[in-house]
């Protein structure tokens, strides 16, 4: 029996046969992803347009109640960098408490796509328009990071891509020598490191380093000029209490756009996430669980002040690469941020922008995936303007309008696909029945009685579908006395294609063509009795084969 609601956390089931071994391993692990989530955490949270201790929130909340509730073993929540465009953005029309609903809106579409069991449909969204959002987003980030980089002296930073890049040429007098050098040697320490170290995250060493060599350059050489977290933001180390969200459907509707903006990048990018993490594991996540887990973090993590929760790609493969083979590493991971949070939080204050800037410039590299893209320009042409309406769209207009018009394309093109797929023929004298699926028969053709007509439909009878259906009766021109529709290989039919049909069997009767379907199957039977349709074309004209149907025919010409 099929489950009605399917929500499954994998916490239950890992916890059933664990060990002390399986324990370790997660310890280990869950240290180790904390400290990578750390930095990361911080520089999300900043370039997002919060405090860094929003970021280190968003990662300890969000993080916890994924791997709690979430339908992988090994997924890591927290913040990430394809939201920082959306947030950002957010905040700057609707501020922090815009921020809050929509992110609080955004959860319950995610909890209710997984209670409708969309979990699955996701993963049909094309590849090119999932490269083209990444690909957008990471040239997005790139060029948020350059007024830290170079250390610019600007009030505020134009929100759209065209106008920064203006603002930034304008300003380009006011570089600060000293922040473009720590940026960039930010930028080597974190491409070297992996060389030397694979446990120890090159972006924490780079922020360890830089501090220190920032903190003696300020503090006792007199080099000023070098803006660190501090100058910016004031940290509060300590965990937030709760705070009520007001909501009104004058704010609902306002944001709604965003919300699913949200609600449908998460989706894409935690299931994309956890389906990666199955490919080196083995192991096969619940996607319906996940975007539950995903939509109940993005409902509290706002009451805490925090930004939108997904799952993390790098960080559950640092997680797998590491031994996490349970959602305990998981939470492990929010119990170590959560200590470094109240016991090292204000030493961040001294983290200079520039080194952060260099640690986003790595994480838009890494996710700008351009051979990726490289590739993909070699597909067909229409896979090919998918991706690049998709990066244009996300880089020089608003990641809401892109996802929408996304989705929009990819919809048509799935639809165009399917149409394609399905064909109709028109039989007059007879029909080749050497490969037939409706029954066995002796003989191998069938002799049409004159006067009589077979329409075969093959594939689905749906809208994408019904003007064919038409095109190939206008073409036909002529009017038997008969007309066959052969339904043998339609799988389903929706309203559109039953209106259709309906339409055909009124124009016959105006006409006096007599109309009798064949190798109808259970699920359609059922769509034409729902409507009433069996009983307007009579139940005896409804036959379950086509050598039925012709006998009926011939009987109907006499």
């Amino acid at each position: 029996m099929e489950r009605k609601f399917d929500f499954q956390p994998k916490l239950i089931s890992a916890l059933k046969n664990y060990s002390k071994e399986k324990f370790m391993a997660d310890l280990m692990a869950g240290i180790i992803v904390g400290i990578v989530a750390l930095p990361l955490a911080i520089a999300f949270g900043i370039a997002s347009g919060v405090s860094p201790e929003k970021g280190l929130i968003t990662a300890i909340i969000g993080g916890f109640i994924v791997s709690f509730l979430g339908g992988s073993n090994v997924q890591i929540g927290g913040p990430t960098g394809a939201f920082i465009v959306i947030v950002y953005g957010i905040i700057q029309n609707f501020g922090i408490e815009g921020l809050a609903i929509a992110t609080v809106i955004a959860g319950i579409i995610l909890v209710i796509m997984g209670a409708l069991k969309l979990g699955t449909v996701i993963k049909f969204i094309p590849y090119p328009i999932v490269v083209g959002f990444t690909s957008g987003i990471a040239l997005t980030i790139f060029t948020t990071q350059m007024k830290d980089l170079f250390g610019l002296t600007m009030e505020k930073v134009p929100a759209d891509f065209i106008s920064k890049w203006i603002a930034y040429f304008e300003h380009f007098h006011t570089v600060n020598p000293w922040s473009f050098v720590i940026g960039i040697v930010s930028i080597l320490i974190i491409a070297v490191s992996p060389r030397f170290s694979k446990k120890i995250p090159g972006s924490l060493i780079a922020i360890i380093v830089m501090t220190v060599i920032v903190y003696i350059m300020r503090n006792h050489l007199g080099i000023a000029g070098i803006e660190t977290i501090g100058d910016r933001f004031t940290i509060n180390a300590s965990l937030p209490q709760p705070e009520a969200i007001s909501f009104n459907m004058e704010t609902i509707n306002l944001l709604l756009p965003a919300a699913f903006t949200i609600a449908m990048l998460g989706a894409i990018e935690s299931l994309l996430s956890a389906t990666v993490a199955d490919g080196v594991t083995g192991d096969k996540h619940n996607s319906n669980t996940e975007l539950i887990a995903q939509g109940a973090a993005n409902i509290i993590v706002p009451i805490f002040g925090g930004i939108p929760v997904t799952g993390a790609i790098a960080r559950t493969m640092t997680n797998i690469n590491n031994g996490g083979r349970t959602p305990v590493a998981g939470i492990i991971h929010a119990v170590v941020l959560m200590l470094i949070l109240l016991f090292l939080g204000p030493l961040t204050k001294h983290i200079p922008m520039a080194c952060l800037a260099g640690v986003l410039i790595i994480v838009s590299y890494n996710m700008s995936e351009w051979r990726t893209f490289r590739s993909l320009m070699k597909n067909p042409k229409s896979d090919v303007s998918v991706l690049l309406v998709t990066f244009f769209l996300t880089v020089i207009f608003d990641l809401t309008i892109a996802i929408e018009i996304g989705l929009l394309i990819a919809m048509f093109l799935f639809m165009k696909r399917v149409a394609e797929t399905t064909h109709v023929s028109v039989s007059k004298d007879e029909i080749d029945l050497s490969d037939e699926g409706e029954i066995h028969h002796d003989e191998e053709v069938l002799t049409l009685p004159k006067g009589v007509e077979v329409y075969e439909i093959d594939g689905p009878f749906f809208f994408g579908i019904a003007n064919k259906f038409d095109d190939v009766m206008k073409i036909i021109g002529d009017k038997p006395k008969v007309r066959i529709i052969r339904m043998r290989k339609v799988p389903f039919m929706d309203s559109t294609g039953l209106h259709n049909l309906e339409s055909l069997f009124r124009l016959s009767k105006a006409e006096n063509i007599h109309m009798i379907l064949s190798g109808v199957n259970e699920d359609v039977r059922r769509v034409l009795t729902k409507s009433g349709f069996d009983k307007k074309i009579g139940p005896d004209n409804i036959c379950s084969n086509i050598n039925e149907a012709v006998r009926k025919a011939e009987e109907a010409v006499k």
